[in-house]
């Protein structure tokens, strides 16, 4: 029988693959047993469950390398095309920093409340514990990570840093966001992420205050 590897007091111990799995999107964050309990109970399929699904890979979630990476990369890109969108000539600078912060601070809410539906229902359509395909929490995350260059200008070596300070934080998962993914549903599996973020986005703005 094929095993995997559980992390008990005394290092690893073998565990059978018939045992429910918490996968992770996080390439360095490897999947564990979970014990049945934690498991969601499998939901019938309906065009929601399709739709969820499809929001919680945006598009990147079955790449089968660093799918979590793909995540933050889909944040950055929408950061971005936010970042660009036009509100007329006749505005001044003052009222396009604040509609572009507005519409930044309504679109990662809206990322984070539609991605709790959505990593939910994956759950449940697919009986796993933090589905491996489930990237719209990095999106979120690094969505957050970003905010701090709203105010500073979004150049190219300070979104690199806030992609790589995320990814970071992330993997590392330093207290207490490991703990937020013990949260149940798709709170769980947003929350760690957004977690992150805020590691991250307090990195940035030091960097940014420093003159970085």
């Amino acid at each position: 029988m094929a095993l995997v590897t559980a992390r008990d007091g005394a290092g690893t111990r073998p565990a059978p693959t018939n045992m429910p799995i918490k996968e992770s999107s996080d390439e360095l964050n490897p999947a564990v047993p979970l014990p049945s309990a934690d498991v969601p109970a499998r939901s019938r399929s309906s065009v929601l469950d399709y739709l969820a699904i499809a929001i919680a890979t945006c598009g990147v979630g079955y790449f089968p390398i660093a799918p979590g990476t793909m995540g933050s990369m889909v944040g950055v890109l929408l950061f971005l095309a936010l970042w660009n969108v036009e509100f007329g000539g006749a505005a001044t600078a003052g009222q396009v920093f604040a509609l572009r912060l507005g519409l930044m601070l309504l679109a990662t809410l809206a990322v984070t409340f539609v991605g709790i539906w959505a990593a939910t229902q994956t759950e449940r359509r697919l009986k796993k514990k933090d589905p491996s395909i489930v990237v719209v929490d990095e999106v979120a995350g690094q969505m957050v990570a970003l905010l701090p260059l709203m105010i500073w200008l979004p150049a190219w070596w300070r979104v690199l840093a806030a992609f790589i300070l995320f990814r970071a934080f992330d993997i590392w998962k330093p207290y207490p966001v490991r703990r937020l993914e013990g949260l149940k549903g798709g709170t769980g599996i947003m929350a760690d992420d957004l977690g992150a973020g805020v590691y991250a986005a307090l990195i940035v703005l030091v960097m940014c205050l420093l003159g970085f």
